[in-house]
């Protein structure tokens, strides 16, 4: 008997074994397969200069006396009369690049799934083209090959020249519909840009009148040099000597003249090339479902402004210099040197005060210089952090606007090595400000109505679409006001997240938000259990983890995207809900850094009352527009210094530290319109990504269900829960590989059983069953 076991076993292993390439036939293969291509492609290219002085010689194949004109001699000959002659005629030079592809892919190891799509439009371009110069050069058979020749003389006979064409005709459409992507918004959209380009061109070519800077120079103007306290003497400005130095200029400002999405097409080519591959299949690929998706193009957004750069107005340098030290002069305030920075809407006045001179009484004539500027806007940075400097922020007379399209070309923005980037506008000194969402990692935004909240949030969101495929990042968005996030409702199956019940992607009723804040703790709670399971840290880890197919998907692993919160006006969620909402978004931003969830809280009324302490203490990165009062400013930032902004997108960034003075940059609702459109336009997923299930406080509560009803999995859920002591719908989910909704109605059996408690919120139940022993007890008696 043992050895008739013995030897079945083998038998049975080699049935089950499946076939597989090792790496060394795949090279050969993939080599064999490339070199036979250029063979091919080299007798078909010499078949048209000698087929004529061959055709004897098809017959006399065998003879070695005889000897053929092309290239490869009688097996090109004959191939190619074979292939060309009596096959397809000129489009047979597909033939050879199809398998030259083939055997690239072999010999490099890359997955061949990628491939049988390439084959199939291959073939349809194969025949298309045959037919088409059969049509076109009926005169000449050997252009189409006997198959087009025979194929378009075929169809004539029912269809006639007219027939024949409409169907090349129709042919065409789907290979360039399906194939290339081609609709007729996109030609419409080619020619404009094309057109658009010619008079940009045009415009660039006509002399320009004033003395402009490109986008992102920093600008610096050593406005005077003083050598003595006391004395300070009036400027005459035509004796004065200007200099302009051009610092850190983003060299992006002539813009990158290539979709966002080339950084990630580049490294996605350098993975598969690498020699980190694991087994056939190579890293796992959250892209490949929409593997065609194509990022937004720059030619959605609209430049806003004619020169895109910032103007020298040196009349208006001069005459805030004067005014400034004449002020300080009249205080007997020395001044040792002044320089300009000049930015987008604000000027950086640097001045180096006499020795002696006390910082605060500078500081305490903001007034006093605000009143001589005559300006709306004055700001005293005493000291600037890092330079022995005192820096007045003075408004530009004429502010240039900053165009979400120059930040977005910016090279600092497209080169951007971060996890969720965000370019916000550009600093005082003209330089793209780009920061790190996964680093802040939650972003408080305040500020009064009309100051640029609505496109602050636009310029985050549209950032990350320019940045983010949509496997990797999804957005829930949260719109008391029901008319300012609408527009996102065509990128639901994309980027959009929300309850399995939701009938609307974009959340606007109080009730459905506080469901989703818990269903989102749910998810933090599911998540943190993966990393545990997977011993990681962070998300990061995880999903590199998961790339290198070193987590089976079979325990409940999959790829984690990113989950941002975008709430548009907490104010109203704080009024209505209070602390159904204030609580679980104080759990959410005390743990979820770690697991990839994200909050960006926007109100437009900054009191106590609604930014409350514990909203403040997760919150360490914070933007504030204009506000009313120093009050405001000081529960938005704990500094004041909002309330002197200028509006219009003028804010103020913090991440715990240093403040910066950005102008936002200007997403008008049109281009978001344009870019939500194109997105919209592509094929999504199947629905948006679904989040965890939330039945409310209630749930659970008052449900008996009749033993019979019981699903098949009650026992061993129970047991699973019981040893555990842990009463969570995940972990039988996980344990015994459910659905969600299944393992919902199981924990509530298990409620209406008493084996574990009701429901609380996003914790789990309590287990009121001690050991397996007293469970094993309780159910042998119901079933008495």
């Amino acid at each position: 008997m043992a050895t008739k076991k013995k030897k079945s076993k083998p038998t049975a292993s080699k049935k089950r074994r499946p076939l597989r390439f090792s790496r060394q036939n795949k090279i050969i293969l993939g080599s064999l397969l490339i070199f036979l291509s250029i063979a091919l492609f080299f007798s078909f290219v010499s078949f048209y200069f000698t087929w004529q002085d061959d055709q004897s010689l098809l017959t006399e194949f065998a003879n070695r006396n005889e000897q053929a004109k092309n290239l490869l001699n009688k097996f090109g000959a004959s191939v190619s009369h074979y292939i060309m002659y009596r096959g397809f005629g000129l489009s047979s030079l597909i033939i050879p690049f199809l398998l030259s592809l083939t055997g690239l892919y072999l010999f490099l190891s890359l997955p061949l799934r990628n491939l049988w799509n390439k084959w199939i439009w291959g073939l349809v371009l194969l025949i298309w083209i045959s037919i088409a110069l059969g049509f076109f050069a009926d005169d000449q058979p050997l252009l189409g090959g006997l198959v087009g020749y025979e194929m378009n003389d075929f169809l004539q006979d029912y269809t006639g020249k007219i027939g024949v064409f409409l169907i090349l005709l129709f042919m065409l459409t789907i290979i360039l519909v399906r194939l290339f992507k081609l609709t007729p918004e996109g030609v419409a959209r080619f020619f404009k840009s094309k057109s658009a380009s010619v008079a940009a061109d045009f415009k660039k070519s006509q002399p320009e009148a004033q003395e402009s800077l490109r986008e992102d120079e920093e600008t610096e103007v050593i406005l005077d040099t003083y050598t003595h306290k006391k004395d300070i003497p009036h400027l005459d400005p035509s004796a004065e000597e200007t200099k302009v130095e051009a610092g850190k200029a983003d060299s992006a400002d002539d813009e990158i003249a290539m979709e966002v999405n080339t950084v990630t097409d580049e490294k996605e080519e350098s993975d598969l090339l690498s020699d980190k591959l694991v087994a056939d299949f190579g890293e796992f690929d959250p892209t490949l479902e929409l593997s065609n998706y194509k990022f937004p193009h720059l030619d959605l957004l609209d430049p806003h402004g004619s020169s895109g750069g910032i103007t020298i107005n040196q009349e208006e340098l001069e005459e805030n210099k004067n005014k400034i030290v004449e002020t300080l002069k009249n205080y007997k305030i020395g001044i040792a040197q002044i320089k300009a920075t000049i930015g987008p809407t604000v000027t950086l006045y640097e001045i180096v005060p006499d020795a002696g001179i006390r910082i605060s009484k500078i500081k305490n004539l903001e007034d006093d210089i605000a009143l001589s500027l005559a300006a709306l806007g004055i700001r005293i940075i005493a000291p600037i952090p890092g330079k022995g400097t005192i820096g007045i922020e003075v408004p530009n007379k004429k502010a240039t606007t900053v165009s979400m399209r120059s930040v977005i070309a910016s090279s600092k923005f497209q080169k951007a090595e971060m996890q969720l980037p965000i370019a916000f506008g550009k600093t005082i000194s003209n330089e793209t400000f780009v920061v790190d969402l996964a680093k802040m990692p939650h972003l408080l935004m305040a500020g009064a109505t009309g100051q640029g909240k609505s496109v602050g949030l636009n310029a985050v969101l549209t950032s990350l679409l320019y940045k983010k495929h949509p496997a990797e990042v999804k957005f829930i968005l949260v719109d008391p006001k029901k008319v300012e996030l609408t527009l996102y409702n065509k990128i639901e199956r994309h980027y959009l997240a929300k309850l399995p019940d939701s009938e609307e992607a974009i959340i606007t009723d109080n009730t459905k938000v506080i469901h989703t804040l818990n269903s989102l703790c749910i998810e933090m709670d599911n998540r943190y259990e993966l990393l545990k399971l997977a011993m990681v840290r962070n998300i990061k880890e995880y999903n590199a983890k998961f790339k290198a197919r070193k987590l089976n998907p079979n325990d409940g692993h999959t790829y984690l995207p990113y989950i941002v919160l975008v709430i548009d006006e907490f104010a109203d969620l704080i009024m209505t809900a209070g602390k159904e909402v204030e609580t679980p978004i104080a759990r959410l931003a005390q743990l979820a850094r770690a697991i990839g969830i994200h909050l960006i809280i926007a109100t437009q009324r900054p009191s106590v009352n609604v930014i409350t302490g514990i909203i403040k203490a997760n919150f360490p990165a914070r933007i504030a527009f204009r506000v009313t009062s120093k009050i405001d400013s000081r529960t938005i930032l704990d500094f004041q210094g909002a309330d002197q902004l200028i509006g219009r997108g003028d804010m103020l960034f913090t991440q715990g530290n240093d403040i910066t003075r950005i102008q936002c940059a200007f997403v008008d609702t049109p281009e978001v319109a344009k870019i939500t459109d194109y997105i919209g336009s592509q094929r999504g997923y199947a629905s948006a990504h679904l989040l965890p299930e939330y039945s409310g406080e209630d749930s659970g509560t008052g449900i008996d269900y009749d033993i019979s009803e019981r699903d098949a999995m009650f026992r061993d859920a129970a047991e699973v829960i019981v040893t555990a002591q842990q009463g969570s719908a995940s972990l039988i989910q996980r344990k015994l590989k459910l659905g969600y909704n299944r393992a919902g109605r199981i924990i509530d059996q298990l409620e209406a059983a008493g084996i574990v408690g009701p429901f609380e919120g996003s914790k789990a139940r309590a287990v009121l069953v001690p050991d397996i022993y007293t469970l094993e007890k309780m159910l042998n008696e119901e079933t008495k």
